[in-house]
């Protein structure tokens, strides 16, 4: 898949006398009568639909990131010997060694202050902070035993979007489109969405292309105002000049192509191609003031506003459009409790009252549309929240949580995962996986599977070695897979 490596070989003295046949005589002739046989084929689109190791159920992916990590022992993990055990000292065990980013000392037990039920078929544990999600019991995969080795932000989210807490590696996103390619030549294959007006705590490193081809990175488009920054038409070129001028540069870059092979040649020509074709696309997609009133209302969302409501249906729309791949982030979940709007009593409600609707109306949009079971919908921050008070709030009347990488939840649905279940245990305190353990290089595998790859096999070749998304770690977690 990388056009420098066989350009390479092309150059190389054994490769050239094994596809000479008859020698150096028939490849004087073959100079002679054709100047360019030995030439690269015409440079083409990296972004062409391309099919994956094996057959699978999910064609597309909808990633919606909860920046900053909600208390998922108030939402989905259910620990009612926490509760009895509430501004209980925490026990030593527990803590002992353990480095926290807000924490010291011995803390404070804090059981949720939320009402759980068991809801669907499955009898799923939910809480009253996610009512709407209450209806999708039997449609959610909850995996209640994940853990990360990050426990600050950026790294965490690094980590869970590219495999590595450190800048510089590609997104999942970016793996996706590297293997599949798009099925909508007009539209970029990675879209990006961002509400609650901040960008990831990994900034664009989240959703980069990392040292594979930039065609394959996030395209951030804004949900209020022009949809992509810059894809107009400068004052005084119209759409005929234009084209004209961009005939120009591809005609350069495919000979800088053929001279030389760089990828970032490739992504030059795709890129400038595909910004011409989204003048008329993008704006298309993204206008929702065709929607109706009723669909409008069940998302959450407004003509001209900007939310996770509104980010979420155009999320269905460029999917119904065959984007390979919407990621969503959306700020606000970091509950330490350091202001009311961070109390996982009333701050958690209201923020979860901008979340469970629009993704609720989400599910519900893509089985009307016979969308769900081809598109992979992930759910989750990048790591989990302490049993215990965070320690800066121990003693205010405001009820938060320190940052807990150990064990956590995340959530997935359609795309080909097992609906109704409940993978993994955490401990009866929540501060250890119990049963069944997620690592996020396992989540990473089975996502890669679910889209049809073996994740050891999807791989680019830098610095000397073979990259992919889970690194050398990671397996396939069977029991997530219908």
């Amino acid at each position: 898949m990388n056009p420098l490596l066989e350009q390479i070989q092309l150059k190389t003295r054994r490769h050239f006398l094994r596809n000479c046949g008859m020698g150096l005589g028939a490849g004087a002739l073959a100079q002679m009568l054709s100047p360019d046989a030995f030439a690269l084929d015409a440079p083409k689109n990296p972004l062409l639909p391309r099919k994956p190791h094996f057959n699978s159920k999910a064609k597309r992916v909808i990633y919606i990131h909860l920046t900053g990590s909600p208390p998922h022992l108030d939402m989905w993990d259910y620990k009612p010997e926490l509760v009895k055990r509430t501004d209980q000292e925490c026990p030593d065990e527990f803590v002992k060694g353990k480095t926290f980013a807000f924490t010291s000392g011995t803390p404070k037990l804090m059981g949720t202050p939320r009402t759980f039920k068991q809801y669907g078929k499955s009898g799923m544990w939910m809480s009253d902070a996610i009512p709407n999600f209450h209806e999708h019991a039997d449609d959610l995969c909850v995996i209640k035993s994940m853990h990360t080795d990050q426990f600050n932000h950026a790294p965490a989210e690094l980590f869970v979007h590219t495999g590595f807490s450190q800048p510089g590696r590609p997104s999942f996103g970016a793996w996706t489109t590297y293997g599949l390619g798009s099925e909508n030549q007009d539209l970029p294959g990675y879209v990006v969405l961002i509400s609650s007006g901040t960008q990831p705590n990994g900034g664009k490193n989240s959703f980069s292309a990392g040292f594979i081809p930039s065609v394959y990175q996030g395209v951030q488009c804004r949900s209020k105002g022009d949809p992509v920054l810059y894809v107009s038409n400068p004052p005084g070129m119209d759409r005929g000049l234009r084209r004209a001028s961009l005939d120009a540069l591809r005609d350069l870059n495919q000979k800088a192509s053929e001279k030389i092979a760089h990828p970032e040649t490739l992504t030059r020509i795709a890129q400038y191609e595909l910004a011409y074709r989204m003048q008329t696309s993008v704006p298309e997609v993204m206008d929702i003031s065709k929607e109706s009133k009723k669909t409008l209302e069940a998302y959450g969302a407004q003509v001209g506003g900007a939310s996770l409501g509104k980010n979420c249906l155009l999320a269905r729309r460029l999917v119904e459009k065959d984007v390979r791949f919407v990621q969503l982030f959306d700020w606000g979940w970091d509950f330490h409790g350091t202001n009311p709007k961070e109390d996982i009593r009333d701050g958690l409600t209201k923020k979860c009252a901008t979340m469970d609707k629009p993704i609720s109306a989400l599910i519900n949009d893509l089985k009307e549309r016979g969308l769900f079971d081809e598109t992979l919908i992930i759910i989750g921050g990048e790591f989990g929240r302490t049993p215990f008070r965070e320690g800066r709030t121990a003693r205010g009347k405001v009820l938060g949580r320190d940052h807990f990488p150990d064990c956590y939840t995340m959530v997935m649905a359609g795309g080909g995962v097992k609906g109704g279940h409940v993978h993994g245990e955490s401990d009866e305190l929540g501060f250890s996986v119990a049963k069944d353990p997620v690592h996020v290089h396992d989540l990473q595998a089975t996502w890669m599977h679910l889209l049809g790859f073996d994740h050891e096999q999807l791989t680019y070749r830098f610095q000397g070695r073979d990259y992919r998304l889970t690194d050398v770690h990671g397996h396939v977690v069977k029991d997530l897979i219908a």
